[in-house]
């Protein structure tokens, strides 16, 4: 295997995880880390002074007009100094060949997106886990951008339009996967999610909200989709109950998914349709402890 070209990994966090130790043991002389948080005042800040020297912490800024999330990739694209960026999440294990596997992929295949497989923490989030397996399938597909694990280059993407919707909308993962054009990778990686009902409620408002924003017509074909199957299994419940059981459970099986959630298929569906009326019902949601008002793609108000 040749020599892979280095490569800038960004990751936003305003703590210290296990994913920046990881990271930062992994990062070697060539690549270099940019730890992203919001101010100088973060819990991450403190670590700085015992860094590796290619890793370093960049302060964003307080977004304004858009997610903390976004406004951290932008600025750390601009301070990467490397053509070769990696894009990160600090809420999944990186094992000790994830930055190689990375760069890897960019060189066997090009732009690449890691495959997410979301793990709940709390009653409702294991109930929404056959949900999210759909955003495990569009990924492998390469219909999905992770904004958690994807490898770029400068090169494959409008930089300046790239950094100017980041900068004044929420969602990184579809954004980023509007501006480049990806592969799935033929891995996944398990994040875990939720942990209290309120966080659960939140994430999947946000989730709502971002999939009607980016590509609304494929998301308006899956609603329908999801509220007439919901409805008609609600009344053959024994049919309904078989199907979707059956269903996941193929679908588990495909992406090596071994979870007993999958018996939860049933309920999941039926509840879908309620789940996307809340979604869009709600008026605003908290993401990284920041309450926001998404009215439309690029109109986005951090609500005090």
């Amino acid at each position: 295997m040749g020599t892979t070209s280095p490569a800038s990994v960004l990751l936003p966090t305003l703590e210290w995880t296990d994913a920046c130790k990881e990271l930062c043991d992994q990062v070697g002389p060539d690549n270099e880390l940019l730890i992203i948080c919001d101010s100088p005042d973060d819990p991450v800040t403190t670590h700085s002074n015992n860094l590796p020297p290619s890793a370093r912490v960049v302060v964003a800024g307080e977004p304004e007009g858009c997610s903390g999330k976004a406004n951290a990739i932008a600025a750390g694209m601009v301070e990467a100094e490397h053509d070769r960026i990696i894009w990160t999440d600090d809420d999944f294990h990186h094992p000790p060949d994830w930055l190689e596997q990375m760069k890897t992929d960019y060189e066997r295949q090009g732009p690449t997106t890691e495959v997410p497989v979301f793990v709940g923490r709390d009653p409702l989030a294991y109930l929404l886990e056959p949900s999210y397996v759909t955003s495990t399938a569009l990924a492998s597909a390469g219909l999905m951008a992770w904004g958690g694990a994807l490898v770029s280059d400068r090169e494959d993407v409008d930089e300046v339009a790239l950094l100017r919707d980041l900068r004044r909308t929420v969602n990184d993962d579809a954004t980023l996967g509007e501006h480049v054009d990806f592969t799935g990778a033929d891995r996944t990686r398990r994040v875990e999610i939720g942990g209290t009902i309120r966080k659960s409620l939140e994430r999947h408002t946000r989730f709502m909200q971002a999939s009607l924003r980016h590509g609304r017509a494929g998301w308006v074909l899956l609603a329908v989709l999801t509220s007439v199957l919901g409805i008609s299994f609600l009344f053959y419940p024994l049919v309904g109950f078989v199907s979707a059981t059956l269903g996941y459970a193929v679908i588990y099986a495909t992406f090596g998914i071994r979870r007993w959630t999958a018996l939860l298929a049933y309920p999941a569906m039926i509840l879908g349709p309620l789940l996307i009326v809340y979604g869009l019902a709600r008026r605003t949601f908290v993401w990284g402890g920041r309450r926001y008002r998404w009215r439309s793609m690029f109109d986005v108000e951090i609500v005090d």
